[in-house]
């Protein structure tokens, strides 16, 4: 049976640059300030470590002390947690969005679309596919970044009602970050939540945060405050969504496909 309201908070902060051990610590803080009755918190990409390509000395297993901590979390505060970090799994690393569950299930996605300009695709490996997750009756579709750029990897078949984007995206790209994530939100007829983090990383790259939670018409509802660590929450209609989606059957008239 699904839940008919989801809260779903987003925490954008300031991480402390290649230091596991320091984000963790500070996000203890903040996961204490999430409202009771949340259900979901959001992360932003390598939340832990920052988007750094150091992977050999940043990367841990899924048995490792973050994916550890985010299944301890999730059971101490009864809401599943969900974002990205370095994961190194068979000699090879992947950027791994983790979902865990207050249960101590634990979902995984590999970041697909990994970004060329930056280098990550020397040193990731590719994802192969993506995951539809079910949480409280909720199908959720987590991605990770640059998948943004690439509606077809997004496309919705009615397959899921939330669409996550959990990211590392520049203040020089806000422009494209809000407007895609709209497009998103529109085009899938699905609620879009997108998880960024503020502050100057390691290669003096400068994050201004928007994270935001945008209805299936494409309206904002929730967005942070930019450059400022903050905590936002969103109440999500499973009912509204329906309703709209019967009104406006959108999805009915969609191409069919395959992705090679």
């Amino acid at each position: 049976m699904t839940q008919e309201t989801l809260i779903a908070a987003i925490i954008q902060l300031d991480q402390v640059w290649e230091d596991s051990r320091a984000n963790r610590l500070m996000l203890d803080e903040w996961l204490n300030k999430a409202d009771k009755n949340t259900d979901i918190v959001f992360l932003a990409e390598m939340f832990n470590t920052g988007f750094s390509l150091n992977i050999s000395t940043l990367a841990e297993t899924m048995d490792g002390e973050t994916v550890l901590w985010m299944k301890q979390k999730s059971a101490e505060y009864g809401f599943a947690i969900c974002g990205s970090l370095i994961i190194r799994e068979n000699d090879l690393y992947y950027n791994r969005l983790i979902f865990a569950e207050p249960s101590g299930e634990v979902h995984s996605y590999n970041k697909r679309h990994l970004f060329t300009m930056g280098g990550e695709e020397s040193q990731f490996e590719q994802g192969k596919e993506r995951i539809i997750i079910s949480y409280k009756g909720w199908r959720i579709c987590p991605l990770i970044c640059y998948d943004l750029r690439f509606p077809v990897w997004a496309r919705n078949r009615n397959e899921y009602d939330i669409l996550v984007y959990s990211a590392s995206w520049p203040q020089a790209r806000d422009e494209v970050w809000n407007t895609l994530l709209k497009a998103r939100a529109i085009e899938n007829q699905a609620y879009v939540v997108g998880a960024n983090r503020v502050g100057v990383d390691g290669n003096s790259i400068t994050y201004s945060g928007n994270s935001q939670v945008i209805d299936p018409k494409g309206k904002v509802f929730a967005i942070t405050q930019e450059y400022v660590e903050n905590i936002v929450a969103a109440s999500l209609s499973y009912n509204e969504l329906q309703r709209f989606r019967a009104d406006f059957p959108v999805l009915n008239d969609a191409d069919t496909f395959s992705i090679g």
